[in-house]
């Protein structure tokens, strides 16, 4: 944990206050409090005057969501924090104040969190501290003071198109070689703005906000957030001199890594990149976190109340490292070699094979009604597992259907050649076939590939929300083998 921040991928969340759905739902500090206790460390906060303008509340602008007071919200910050991880927690703020609101935040930050929060000794760092450096601290990452002009209505949302969730675990994960494609064929045009954070200034905006540029506030923004140029190579310009956070919409995103996928990984090598879910997903849905992490993003946002496989795929890549919410990076996204860069789209050389037995399964009659699956038989159990990886390695089998059986026993082998078992995720999923209905959900994990210890196992699964179920368990083997061994 010694090596700059921009060498790990931190657990980051989006619109972290929301209980809900992105539009109408209520905010409050509780769903801030889980995601810590879940070991998230990146924390975001939308900052917007009362209907007074004398106070600041924290909610989803422009939309019906109903606001929680800032001070609570840094309360609970302050309060669970390191209950989890003992490393740092960067809070996010998405800014919509005046000069007068951010000087009464910046009074909030520190009278709630005191010495807990870091305050870099120069305006400019040539690089970040590292995690072990920073044990205990809150940072501040934000844009210099500025005003936000405006930001899309509610009604704009509501019209907008959203992706439609495929019962309670969404839909199936892909190789987004499709969406490459697609991209590729689109027009490049500017590099445009999702969220308010990314909207330009007028020039009467400007001088307002360089009233404020010198102020307290301004002071405590440990990691600033670089206003973005629409123009990707100046976007993705490494300063050999100074480091710094670049936030890029889900959209412009999969634009960037079609024509800049090489500038990415540069850039994160040294500087820290957030990407954000696209306003349109209204339900809270997410996009799937490996085609960040495959780039060397670092903050992969995720809607921790979005539930679903994209979801699982993120607290599975966090269950690494003890669950302290930074993952070293590999080595393959750190080789600075023009000649040698990654790229998570190529045809890869095979690595090494995982192989996967699945034995059998239990636990359900204890956490299930015996009626849950069936009402008048037991239930008929498939397991399918997989790999979530880069496009080479990304694939999903399953086993066959066990017949009303509580204990199922498939005794099913499965090999897996991968390509970069670095960043590959091994999905487990279990399901209860049903020939007249849709299939009924029994459980689910994802576990990093490189964590997997050889020989048989008791794998816990967990719920749709990433909770442990508290008795299903699979009984697995696993083996890993050389590139060219065959089954």
């Amino acid at each position: 944990m010694g090596s700059p921040l921009s060498h790990y991928f931190i657990y980051t969340g989006h619109n972290s206050y929301l209980t809900g759905n992105q539009l109408s739902s209520g905010c409050s500090e509780r769903p801030i409090v889980k995601a810590l206790l879940d070991g998230v460390r990146v924390i975001e906060l939308d900052l917007w005057p009362n209907a007074a303008k004398d106070e600041v509340e924290v909610l989803h602008g422009r939309t019906w969501t109903s606001p929680v007071e800032l001070n609570k919200c840094l309360d609970a910050i302050k309060e669970h924090a390191f209950a989890t991880s003992p490393y740092p927690v960067i809070l996010t703020l998405e800014d919509h104040l005046t000069p007068d609101l951010q000087a009464k935040v910046a009074k909030m930050l520190k009278d709630t969190f005191g010495d807990m929060l870091y305050i870099s000794e120069s305006e400019s760092m040539a690089e970040f501290p590292s995690p072990d450096d920073l044990k205990g601290k809150i940072i501040i990452s934000t844009k210099p003071p500025k005003e936000y002009l405006q930001t899309k209505s509610g009604k704009e949302e509501e019209a907008a198109a959203d992706r439609a969730e495929d019962g309670v675990w969404g839909e199936e994960i892909s190789d987004d070689k499709a969406t490459d494609r697609q991209m590729s064929e689109q027009d490049s045009g500017k590099y445009g703005a999702e969220e308010a954070e990314e909207e330009p200034l007028d020039g009467e905006a400007e001088k307002k906000a360089r009233q404020g540029a010198d102020n307290e506030y301004k002071r405590l923004i440990a990691i600033q957030l670089t206003r973005r140029k629409h123009d990707m190579d100046q976007d993705l310009k490494v300063d050999p001199e100074k480091v710094t956070r670049l936030s890029l919409g889900e959209k412009a995103y999969e634009k960037a890594i079609v024509s800049h996928g090489a500038h990415i990984i540069r850039f994160t090598q040294r500087n820290l990149l957030r990407i954000f879910p696209r306003s349109t997903r209204i339900t809270s849905s997410n996009y799937n976190p490996l085609m960040g992490w495959g780039y060397g993003v670092q903050m992969v946002a995720a809607n921790m109340q979005g539930h679903g496989r994209k979801l699982w795929l993120t607290q599975g890549m966090f269950r690494a490292n003890g669950g302290c919410g930074y993952v070293k990076k590999p080595d393959i996204l750190m080789n600075s070699d023009p000649d040698k860069l990654f790229d998570p789209r190529a045809d890869l050389p095979v690595k090494t094979r995982l192989k996967v037995t699945v034995y059998m399964g239990d636990g359900w009659r204890f956490d299930f009604r015996k009626t849950h699956f069936d009402k008048c038989s037991p239930p008929d159990f498939y397991a399918r597992v997989g790999i979530a990886g880069v496009a080479a390695d990304t694939r999903m089998e399953q086993t066959r259907v066990m017949m009303d059986s509580w204990i199922p026993t498939w005794d099913h082998e499965f090999e897996f050649p991968l390509a970069a078992p670095e960043l590959a995720l091994l999905r487990v999923e279990v399901h209860e076939s049903d020939n007249h209905q849709k299939d009924d959900f029994g459980g689910q994990t994802c576990l990093p590939v490189w964590e997997l210890r050889p020989g048989i196992r008791s794998v816990r699964l967990c719920d749709h929300k990433g909770q442990p179920l508290r008795s299903v368990k699979l009984l697995m083997r696993f083996e890993f083998f050389p590139s060219s061994s065959s089954k």
